[in-house]
C-alpha cells in the first residue's frame, strides 16, 4: 500500500523534476521510479550507511537520502546526478515522501489499534492511553457492524465501504478475514435507532449494486466508550450467527432485536437436549411429519387463530382442529393453550439450533 502512495507522488512530480528519481526499500528494490521501466529493478547500496544520515549521500551517479532516521528507516529517496540541483530535489522529495509515510503509518497504526480492541488484543489499561496517543476521543457513542460477504473479495469491499465513510478519524473499516469486514461507526448523541438500520441497508445495497456481491450484516449494540468496542463487535458476530439459524430470510440482523433466539444460541447443547427430552416425554419432535410442522408454523404465524390459519392452509376449520388434537395426543401439548404454544415454539427453535450446531457439547 505504501509503495502505491509513493508511486502516485512520483507520477505527479515527474513532469516537474527533469531528473530520474524514485524510492528504494532496504533491499535496494526500486519500488517507485519516474522511469517506470526501472520499477522492480535493483540499486546496489549498503543500507546501514543511511540509517542515521541527515545529509544526502552521493554514490554511483545518484544522490540518496533516507526517509526517516535510525531504526525507522525503511525507504531511501534517490535522484540522478551529483550536483546541487540533485541534492535540492532529493531534499524536497524526501520531505514529501516522509509526510506521505507519516500519514500512512498513523492511519495503519490506528486501524491496527482499533482491530486489536475488537479482537481483545489490547490490555484494558492500555486502551485509553493509546487512544490519547492517536488523538481519538475515547468517550463518544460508537457501534460495530460486521459485513459478511459470500465471496472472498474483501479488498474491493473495504475500498467501497471506506469511500462511503471517509471520516477516517471517526469511522474505521477493518478487514477481519477474507469474508468479514468490521465497520466502527461513530454516532451523534441524538441518533435515532432507525438510522443504524438505514446505514446497514445502504451498505448492503451499495455492495450489491457496485460489485454484484450479496452480504449479511450484523449490528452490535451502541457503546459509549472505546474500550467497549470489543463487546459491540462480538454482539454483531452473534447477530450473524443467530440470524443464520433462526432468521434465514433476513440479511440484516441487529443484536438488540434477536429476542429469544439470542438466549437459545448461548445455551450449551447438552442443556438444549435435556429441555427437548423433558418437553416431548411421549414422542420426539422428530416424529412430526412435514405437513404437521407446516400446520404448526401457520398456526403460530396467525397468533393461534384457528380460522385464519385454516384459511391460509386452504383447509376446513375442522380439519385444522383435528390436526391440533392429533399434535396434542403425540406431544401432550395443546397449541391452543398459550403456555403450551410458547413451550412448543421454544422447543422448535431449540431443535433448529441443535440441527445447525456443529458441536454437541
Amino acid at each position: 500500500m505504501i509503495s502505491t502512495l509513493f508511486r502516485n507522488v512520483v507520477y505527479q512530480m515527474k513532469d516537474i523534476i527533469d531528473k530520474e528519481f524514485g524510492v528504494i526499500d532496504f533491499t535496494g528494490l526500486i519500488v517507485a521510479c519516474s522511469n517506470v521501466v526501472k520499477e522492480g529493478g535493483q540499486i546496489e547500496l549498503v543500507f546501514s550507511k543511511f540509517t542515521n544520515q541527515e545529509e544526502p549521500i552521493i554514490a554511483n551517479g545518484f544522490t540518496f537520502l533516507p526517509i526517516g532516521k535510525g531504526s525507522s528507516v525503511e525507504h531511501i529517496v534517490f535522484v540522478s546526478g551529483e550536483d546541487a540541483e540533485a541534492k535540492k530535489n532529493c531534499l524536497l522529495l524526501t520531505i514529501s515522501f516522509a509526510n506521505i509515510k507519516k500519514y500512512y503509518d498513523e492511519k495503519y497504526d490506528k486501524d491496527n489499534f482499533i482491530k486489536n480492541i475488537l479482537l481483545d488484543n489490547v490490555l484494558p489499561g492500555d486502551v485509553f492511553i493509546k487512544a490519547k496517543e492517536f488523538h481519538l476521543n475515547p468517550n463518544v457513542k460508537k457501534l460495530v457492524l460486521v459485513i459478511r460477504t459470500f465471496e472472498n473479495n474483501n479488498l474491493s469491499v473495504r475500498d467501497i465501504i471506506q469511500n462511503m465513510f471517509p471520516e477516517k478519524d471517526k469511522e474505521f473499516v477493518i478487514v477481519i478475514d477474507d469474508r468479514n469486514i468490521a465497520l466502527v461507526k461513530e454516532l451523534k448523541e441524538d441518533y435515532e435507532p432507525s438510522y443504524i438500520e438505514r446505514i446497514a441497508k445502504t451498505i448492503m445495497d451499495t455492495l450489491n449494486t457496485e460489485v454484484l456481491m450479496k452480504s449479511l450484516i450484523g449490528i452490535g449494540s451502541v457503546v459509549d466508550s472505546i474500550n467497549l468496542l470489543g463487546k459491540s463487535y462480538k454482539e454483531a458476530q452473534i447477530a450473524l450467527e443467530v440470524g443464520k439459524v433462526f432468521d434465514t430470510e433476513k440479511f440484516i440482523m441487529n443484536y438488540e432485536n434477536l429476542g429469544i433466539g439470542r438466549l437459545i444460541y448461548q445455551l450449551p447443547t447438552t442443556l438444549c437436549e435435556l429441555f427437548l427430552a423433558e418437553v416431548f416425554k411421549q414422542q420426539s419432535i422428530d416424529s412430526l411429519d412435514s405437513e404437521t410442522i407446516l400446520t404448526i408454523q401457520k398456526f403460530f404465524e396467525n397468533n393461534l387463530n384457528v380460522s385464519e390459519a385454516s384459511r391460509q392452509l386452504y383447509v376446513h376449520r375442522n380439519t385444522l382442529v383435528y390436526r391440533l388434537d392429533k399434535i396434542q395426543k403425540l406431544t401432550g401439548l395443546d397449541l391452543r393453550n398459550f403456555e403450551h404454544a410458547v413451550t412448543f415454539q421454544v422447543a422448535m427453535m431449540v431443535k433448529k439450533y441443535l440441527d445447525t450446531s456443529p458441536m454437541k457439547i
